[in-house]
């Protein structure tokens, strides 16, 4: 955590609970918005202009979050016009590091390219040397200016889905007009019973707060699957959009980490036919399968000492949506 600009104690998951013991994610800091014209977006300041090669994300393979804007820059095919930096997957005691500068990273990490800093709360201090908040990922930042323009994941996917049209996959969009209206209604949906209960239930301070956000887990799950009971391909219809990526970053996720280090137990995604089947079909697009490391979900949650004081990293599971369903040690 961040005060003033200093980092004040060892990193803990426990962001803010409330009295019923709830795990309550904390607010993003910084909600600039990248634009086709440099216009400024519904909030922070304008001077954000598209252009290829000026903007950077930092990212985590074993983060949902930061795993969403990954997921949109391969569909959008934006590589060559958005550089990446990944963090190593197991949290330090100064929160999210790159590899080197003291951390030997697993393979998949990288150091910090821009700045050549060793931890993400350094970046955040370079951009505003009195911030305070957590450092988190992901972060887009912008090389021009030499700050943070967001790290807040709806926003940054929201920006990489338009406003790079002119250098990316046009063609691919995951907010069309016909159904913006159902992806807005979706997300808040998602995000209350899969993305964020997935966390309340790992990071709950308590048996009843535990139990509400596992109870709303599972009836989430058994409402998507009876969604997809119709012969949909996708949440919406036959074509992808925005709020199949927000779901899938959670499902990749679900037997190998929250079922194990978040105690989400009453089943595995394995044993919902339709979502498992729904996982496979966007899992094989093409990219798709570049943003997934299950050695990085796996070691970053099971680094995780208030959930797992021993460090030890199951062998298992068996994962269905890998080739020759490959056991990641």
């Amino acid at each position: 955590m961040l005060m003033n600009g200093e980092w004040q104690a060892a990193w803990d998951p426990y962001q803010k609970t409330n009295e019923n013991g709830d795990f309550i994610r904390q607010a993003s800091s910084f909600r600039h918005w990248v634009t086709k014209d440099g216009s400024a977006g519904r909030t922070g300041r304008a001077g954000f202009k598209a252009e290829p090669n000026r903007y950077h994300l930092y990212v985590a393979l074993i983060c949902p979050w930061a795993s969403r804007a990954l997921m949109v820059r391969k569909l959008k095919k934006l590589e060559s016009v958005i550089s990446i930096s990944i963090v190593d997957p197991r949290i330090t005691e100064q929160g999210w590091g790159f590899a080197g500068k003291g951390l030997t990273g697993l393979k998949g990490a990288s150091e910090d390219h821009l700045h050549h800093k060793q931890f993400i709360h350094q970046l955040y201090t370079h951009a505003d040397p009195k911030v305070s908040g957590r450092a988190t990922v992901p972060v887009l930042w912008d090389k021009f200016t030499d700050t943070i323009v967001n790290n807040e994941s709806a926003d940054i996917i929201e920006m990489l889905n338009s406003a790079f049209d002119q250098w990316g996959d046009a063609s691919v969009n995951l907010r069309p007009l016909h159904w913006l209206a159902d992806i807005n209604q979706l997300n808040p949906w998602l995000y209350e019973h899969i993305n964020n209960a997935v966390y309340q239930a790992g990071f709950a301070q308590s048996q009843t707060a535990y139990k509400e956000a596992v109870s709303r887990l599972f009836a989430g799950l058994e409402t998507l699957e009876q969604r997809l009971s119709d012969g949909r391909n996708y949440l919406l219809g036959d074509e992808l959009s925005e709020v199949d990526v927000r779901l899938f970053v959670t499902l990749v996720r679900f037997d190998a980490a929250y079922v194990g280090a978040f105690k989400c137990n009453l089943k595995q995604l394995q044993d919902y036919s339709l979502l498992s089947d729904y996982l496979q079909r966007i899992y094989v697009l093409q990219g798709v399968s570049e943003t997934v490391n299950i050695e990085h979900i796996k070691q970053g949650y099971y680094s995780v000492k208030a959930l797992n004081p021993s460090g030890i990293v199951p062998i298992g599971p068996k994962l269905a949506f890998l080739p020759a369903n490959k056991v990641t040690l």
